[in-house]
């Protein structure tokens, strides 16, 4: 990997507007330099820091999945001054990023065996990528079953792919939203509720859960009570990050640090970190 306190120059290919408050939007980046394209290797739920010169920069996972070449894809919900300037990009622009930082989800255990992903809002980005790499290698994996919940059906992100995965057979896609709303055809219910209302098998099975801490607070029961251990239910801590690399002390809690020992972490590896998380 290259110096990871030096950005990688990225160009801005593409930008996707998810939401008609156009507070949510996607960004597509390709590699300027063929090396540092070839270079830069990373798995479902890790992250990269993205800059703007003069700007600042914030941590953001990686939508788009290792299996997708040539292009990162990242989500960006415009909430404070870095991604607010980043909103403010066009195509063509370039920015930075460095990465890639942290773990991933521990896709080689779930080889074999069913795959659960429950999520929520626009925390659904690693969970795309995570999809879309097990898609990709299709045989290496059980039933997958997809549950995603949104507050209405404009907060979904990726929607002409989640149609596309809606018609897939070898996947099951549970969409849900918080309230009825006219046209909607698909769940209505919280997140928690559903996962129950689907009741997903245990057996040979894992779960991988994001959401807003609201969101997991309520569904862990849920799964707990499905018969689903906590080593077998990973999640990804991805809020008080800032430098990356465990320098500046921001995600310190106790003796982990989420940016370099996480963000994923499973549920069995959370015990000991306090409920400041």
């Amino acid at each position: 990997m290259s110096n990871t306190y030096l950005p990688i120059q990225m160009k801005v290919e593409r930008i996707i507007v998810e939401d008609p408050a156009k507070t949510l939007r996607t960004f597509d980046l390709t590699f300027q330099n063929d090396e540092e394209r070839k270079a830069f290797e990373y798995m479902p739920g890790q992250f990269v820091e993205f800059s703007i010169l003069g700007k600042g920069e914030s941590p953001f996972g990686i939508a788009s999945s290792p299996t997708e070449e040539g292009f990162l894809r990242f989500t960006v919900n415009r909430t404070g001054s870095v991604t607010n300037e980043i909103h403010y990009l066009r195509e063509g622009d370039t920015v930075g990023i460095r990465g890639p930082l942290g773990n991933w989800y521990p896709v080689e255990k779930f080889k074999g065996e069913n795959v659960v992903i429950v999520g929520g809002g626009f925390a659904f980005t690693t969970l795309r990528s995570l999809i879309v790499y097990m898609l990709e290698h299709r045989d290496d994996y059980g039933d997958i079953t997809v549950i995603y919940g949104a507050r209405n059906p404009d907060l979904f992100i990726y929607k002409e792919q989640l149609k596309e995965w809606g018609e897939r057979e070898d996947l099951s896609l549970h969409l849900t939203i918080d309230n009825p709303v006219e046209g909607w055809d698909g769940l209505t219910g919280f997140v928690p509720a559903v996962t129950k209302d689907i009741s997903p098998n245990p057996d040979k099975a894992w779960v991988v859960l994001c959401g807003p801490p609201i969101m997991i607070k309520y569904t862990l029961p849920v799964i707990s009570d499905l018969g689903f251990p906590d080593e077998r239910v990973y999640t990804s801590l991805e809020r008080r990050m800032k430098c990356g690399i465990g320098k500046c002390g921001r995600c310190n809690i106790g003796s982990r640090y989420i940016c370099v020992d996480g963000p994923v972490f499973s549920m069995a590896e959370l015990e000991d970190i306090p409920e400041t998380v």
